[in-house]
Parts: C-alpha cells; sequence; structure tokens
C-alpha cells in the first residue's frame, strides 16, 4: 500500500481521542472512537534475569498487573491498554516472555471477572538482531526466537503485535553524533524501510494467523535517541527534530504492510502518521519522564488515542508500587481530555489548543509534531513516489517549518544552532535525485564492518 493523500488534513482535527479509522479490541474498547484510554508500560526492578531467577519475575509481573489493574478499576477507567515490553533475554528465550504474557493475561482476566474492567494487551517483543555484529536482519537465532514469541503471544491472546525494530541502527547512530543528514536518511529511508517492509511482512502474518493486529513500529532507537543526545547537548536539537520528521517516513511502512494501530506510545512521530493513516495513535510526553526526559510534554498529548507512560520499574514509592501509581496520573489526564470531549468538539479543541500552545514555542522537536507541523509534513511525505523522495522531501519541510517560525519569533532556537538551517538545507541540495546514485553513494561511505548490505537485499 502506497499513501497517496492525507486522513487528516485539517490540524484541528488531529486530535486525542478521535481516529478517521479506529481500532476496536474484543472486549470491546473503541481505541480512536472518542475515548482515550491509558496505556500502562512497566519494567522490572534491577535484576539478573536468568532461568533461576523467572519465579520471581513472574512475582513481579503477578504483582504489577494487580496492582494497577485494581486502581484502574476503582477510579472507573473505560479500558485500559497493558504493553508488555520484553527484555532481551525474554525475547531470547520466548518461553520466558511468553509465559510472563501469559502471567498478565491471566491478571487482566481476574479483574475483567471481579470488576468489568476492559483491557488489551500489546506484545512488544525486544529486537535483539542487533546483538549480532554485524546484525542479521533476516535469519539467525535472534530472529526465530523473536517470531517464536509473537507468534505465541499471540496465540495466547495479546490483541496488538507491537515492536521497536532496529533496522538500519547500525549505521544511524554514528550519523547522529557526526550530525550527517545523507546517513540519516540513507539508514531510515533506504536500510530502515527494506527491513521495516520485509519484518512486518512477517508479523502481518501472523496477525492474519490468529486475528489480531498488527498494531505498529517506533524509530525510538532513531528519533528518541537523537531527542536524548539533544538533551544532553550532545547534537543540536535543530538537527534532531528533523531527524524526527524523517522517522515518520520509516515508521509509515508498518501501515503499508497492514498495521492498523495503535501506533507504539515512544513513535513521538506518530502524529504525522495518524495524519497520513487515520489510525490511532498511542502517545507519551511527561509522564515518560520515569524512563527519558523530553521537550514536548503537553504537546504530545494533543493527538493521541492512549496515552502512555514509558517503562516504570516495580520498585515502591510511597503512594504504592510504581506502576500502579503511574496508572493513576494516566488515569486522570485522560479523565480530564474525556471530559472536554464530553463538552463538544469546541471545548476538545480548546484542550487541544492549549496543550500545544504550552510547549510548541519553547523547543524545535516540539514545534515539529504539532498538529500544524504534522499535517504540513505528512503532506509532503505522501507527495512523493520513493521513500528515498519522501525522506528528503520531509527533512526540506522540516528546515523549512523551524526557519519560518524562527524568523517569525515563534519559535525559540539557540543561537549557536540558527547555522544548522543553512548546514541542513546544503546536504539537501547536495543530495542526488536518483535513489539508486544516492544509494551508491552512502554504501562507498558506509563502514562495511558495521552492517551486510545483503540483510537488507541490498548488493
Amino acid at each position: 500500500m502506497h499513501y497517496q493523500s492525507l486522513a487528516i488534513s485539517d490540524p484541528a482535527e488531529l486530535i486525542f481521542g478521535l481516529a478517521p479509522k479506529p481500532v476496536t479490541t474484543r472486549s470491546g474498547m473503541v481505541i480512536g472512537g472518542g475515548t482515550v484510554y491509558p496505556e500502562l508500560n512497566f519494567t522490572l526492578p534491577p535484576m539478573t534475569i536468568n532461568a533461576g531467577a523467572m519465579p520471581e519475575v513472574r512475582r513481579h509481573y503477578e504483582q504489577i498487573i494487580e496492582g494497577a489493574l485494581r486502581r484502574a478499576a476503582d477510579l472507573q477507567v473505560p479500558g485500559v491498554v497493558i504493553e508488555f515490553e520484553t527484555l532481551p533475554p525474554m525475547t531470547e528465550h520466548p518461553q520466558w516472555g511468553l509465559d510472563i504474557a501469559k502471567v498478565l493475561l491471566a491478571g487482566m482476566a481476574k479483574e475483567k471477572n471481579c470488576s468489568g474492567l476492559k483491557s488489551v494487551l500489546r506484545m512488544t517483543p525486544n529486537d535483539n538482531r542487533e546483538f549480532e555484529r554485524p546484525p542479521l536482519m533476516r535469519r539467525g537465532r535472534y530472529w526465530d526466537a523473536m517470531l517464536e514469541l509473537f507468534e505465541g503471544s499471540a496465540a495466547a491472546g495479546a490483541e496488538l503485535l507491537s515492536i521497536e525494530s532496529v533496522g538500519g541502527k547500525e549505521l544511524h547512530d554514528e550519523a547522529l553524533v557526526n550530525g550527517d543528514l545523507a546517513a540519516s536518511i540513507f539508514s531510515l529511508c533506504i536500510l530502515g524501510e527494506r527491513d521495516m517492509r520485509f519484518l512486518w511482512g512477517q508479523l502481518q502474518k501472523i496477525a492474519d494467523q490468529h486475528g489480531v493486529k498488527c498494531a505498529g513500529d517506533t524509530a525510538c532507537g532513531f528519533g528518541n535517541t537523537a531527542m536524548v543526545l539533544a538533551e544532553q547537548k550532545m547534537i543540536p536539537r535543530v538537527f534532531a527534530a528533523v531527524v524526527r520528521a524523517v522517522t515518520a517516513v520509516r515508521s509509515l511502512v508498518a501501515y503499508e504492510c497492514g498495521a492498523v494501530g495503535p501506533g507504539k506510545d515512544c513513535g513521538y512521530e506518530n502524529p504525522i502518521l495518524k495524519a497520513i493513516t487515520g489510525y490511532p495513535m498511542a502517545m507519551e510526553g511527561k509522564t515518560s519522564a520515569c524512563a527519558h526526559l523530553s521537550p514536548m510534554g503537553n504537546l504530545a498529548a494533543a493527538c493521541c488515542d492512549t496515552w502512555s507512560n514509558e517503562s516504570v520499574q516495580n520498585i515502591k514509592l510511597l503512594g504504592g508500587m510504581a506502576p500502579t501509581c503511574y496508572m493513576e496520573q494516566l488515569a486522570y489526564d485522560c479523565r480530564l481530555m474525556n471530559t472536554a470531549r464530553s463538552h463538544g468538539k469546541a471545548s476538545a479543541q480548546q484542550l487541544q489548543q492549549w496543550l500545544v500552545e504550552s510547549d510548541v514555542a519553547t523547543d524545535p522537536q516540539a514545534f515539529i509534531i504539532s498538529p500544524a507541523s504534522s499535517v504540513a509534513l505528512a503532506q509532503a511525505i505522501v507527495s512523493c513516489d520513493t521513500h528515498y523522495h519522501a525522506g528528503v522531501a520531509v527533512a526540506r519541510k522540516a528546515v523549512e517549518l523551524l526557519r519560518g517560525a524562527h524568523g517569525q519569533g515563534k519559535l525559540r532556537i539557540a543561537p549557536n544552532e540558527v547555522i544548522w538551517f543553512d548546514t541542513l538545507q546544503d546536504t539537501l541540495d547536495e543530495l542526488p535525485e536518483n535513489e539508486s546514485e544516492f544509494i551508491s553513494q552512502q554504501l562507498a561511505l558506509a563502514d562495511r564492518s558495521r552492517f551486510l548490505p545483503e540483510e537488507y537485499g541490498l548488493k
């Protein structure tokens, strides 16, 4: 599938709780149908994970699901998305991950029987393929184990399949620290696109076999790595913002292969994808501070369909266990958004406007995912015939939007970063029009000890 037009062309309609193509779960939750649902993401405290530790690991997840869902029921939450992001050993040993998925599903069923709480499990196996050096993307034990876990989870009852895939990351990290936009586009729109297409073709087969849904990917290892490096002042925020726009080209491939959302929470490119596809999207912002800092804490909620927190460790806080406390925070945020919607379209759009205005002028990374920017960037993507051309076009549009907003005094850019507008524009102007020529150039520059071109279908 190739998207050639937008599902949402009005930024005011790129709003929380509503998606043109909502997703309905087996329990009756309609994600994107008018209600914003909390999506809880959690992980273990620091501990060793091995066969001997698995009984303790299971106890942690039993405690997490029981406490968090009991609190959600007490707060009369209309439904909950539970995301299980596996840790590397749980994907390397698929039975471990599957055992925990079954613990979570059992806890969800127990609470439904007790209180009627609706819930759905998003299964997100860790992508271990990068543990091979250079990575094997289409074969090998990590690939086989990952597919086995997806298969088993779907058969057990996990309805939403997601992943933070890493195709192209072996070159992208260096592109970030070097401020190399051309190499970033190569990693995202050539390598990443090819890997996504191969991976999501396989996941769609699993989903179809078991009657579940491919939910979506995230360029977390690319865009969020850039965001964290920018927060640490290791790379320019302007550069990170342009990279974020380009990540949408890569993440879109999951939907071209059949994914229907909700897109995964740590994909801050999701507003662009929602404008293109019309599918619902998870988002995270201020509530993800337990895992990483971000400059878009309120704005990220402007178009969310599920509101998430990123991975919080199962540790004791004064209010209770951390996942339970985060469930409460998410529930209250969602209640506010749902209350605004209950007062009518104008009230919902007023809250959307406030969420955007609180952050949009403070950082280029917030500005670039605002509803207005997302629609403009989405249009740049769907106007192109190839993913390479889309990557170049959306990077151009991002530079144009950022430069224009800064020039109009609507966006604060650090004085030492203003020069990056010209630097990035010059890089884009020098890129060849022909994709094959671009690939040849980048293959000549790439460190072949880091990646295997044949793993991406390249010679």
